[in-house]
């Protein structure tokens, strides 16, 4: 089974959809089958950033419905053999589907995707909600300006929170697993009691005791997992000061890093072309979002050291006379 991340910001405008094209499409270049959702009823986008809008016949909200197969709104990517997009409806609002229904479908893409990445309406509304259904983490998109930062540090606490409750049927299939395997481990230990030269009731006790323990383990490390993008990130603007850098974001976010993407023209020229920067591999930006794709399946690629001067908070910090605080 696959991974479905939601793709989600505070604030509109900060490139979101954008991230989710271009992931989408560096994730399957790696040669991952990948879906991408616009999970946005009524205001589609995602479809012309990658290039797909004339190709669109169903949406989201049609495969809910019943009105047709989940195969036959998927839309290819010509381009790709691995790619595909299911398009959000146009002519709907947020309440044509509820959380359950966009959970069902998301289950039922993630049989057959490595990776489903989720494009989330902006803001704290129904869409959000729906969005995050079915979900098993989420990158959180800002940019480098206060405004944007308050509204991201706003969406993570509301990730947190509807994570938590997307984790509790895991948990709970973890916690039935554990109690069947603890109720067999009782019965093989039993037995062993009345025959204990037989070794293969002792290597089925070993089984048994190192499957619960790894179950365990698996609860102990169950979290929803929310990462950080930094988007249209400007070096010479860091150093003069005039602008956040990668450190001053952090500690007011308190969440880890996936990936920082510098500000560049180019993803203006390729989104008006629908040709995602992530197919252009002479692309600063387009290597970039491939970091992240590599990061997202577990690879550890450094960050990009894309901001080595100090930013305007540090320096903030340093006029004052504050010294940095070691974790």
């Amino acid at each position: 089974m696959g991974e479905a991340i939601l793709i989600t910001s505070g604030k509109g405008g900060v490139g979101k959809t954008t991230v989710t094209a271009n992931l989408g499409i560096a994730l399957a270049l790696s040669g991952k089958r990948v879906v991408v959702i616009d999970a946005d009823i009524g205001l589609r986008n995602l479809d012309v950033v990658l290039g797909l809008e004339n190709r669109v016949v169903y949406d989201l909200v049609h495969v809910i419905e019943g009105y047709c197969k989940l195969r036959q709104a998927l839309v290819k990517d010509k381009r790709l053999e691995n790619f595909y997009l299911l398009p959000a409806a146009q002519t709907r609002d947020k309440s044509a589907v509820d959380a359950s229904q966009m959970r069902k479908l998301i289950n039922e893409i993630k049989q057959s995707a490595d990776y489903v990445l989720v494009d989330c309406p902006a803001g704290i509304e129904e869409g959000f909600k729906n969005a995050i259904a079915g979900t098993d983490r989420a990158l959180v998109v800002t940019t480098p300006e206060m405004s944007a930062i308050r509204d991201a540090d706003r969406i993570i606490g509301m990730v947190e929170s509807y994570g938590q409750v997307e984790l509790e049927p895991k948990r709970q299939k973890l916690m039935q697993q554990l109690q069947f395997v603890k109720t067999e481990l009782q019965n093989k230990v039993y037995q062993m009691q009345a025959d204990r030269t037989n070794q293969d009731l002792k290597l089925q006790v070993q089984r048994l005791e190192f499957r619960a323990q790894e179950i365990e383990n698996q609860l102990r490390s169950l979290r929803y997992d929310i990462q950080l993008i930094l988007n249209r990130y400007r070096t010479a603007m860091v150093k003069r000061g005039e602008m956040m850098n990668q450190e001053d974001v952090q500690e007011i976010l308190n969440i880890p890093f996936i990936g920082v993407l510098p500000d560049s023209e180019e993803i203006v020229t390729s989104t008006n072309a629908g040709k995602p920067i992530s197919f252009n591999d002479r692309s600063m930006l387009g290597n970039s979002f491939r970091a992240i794709s590599e990061r997202v399946q577990g690879f550890d690629v450094p960050l990009s050291a894309l901001d080595e001067e100090v930013g305007f908070f540090s320096k903030m910090k340093q006029f004052m006379g504050i010294g940095r605080i070691e974790a």
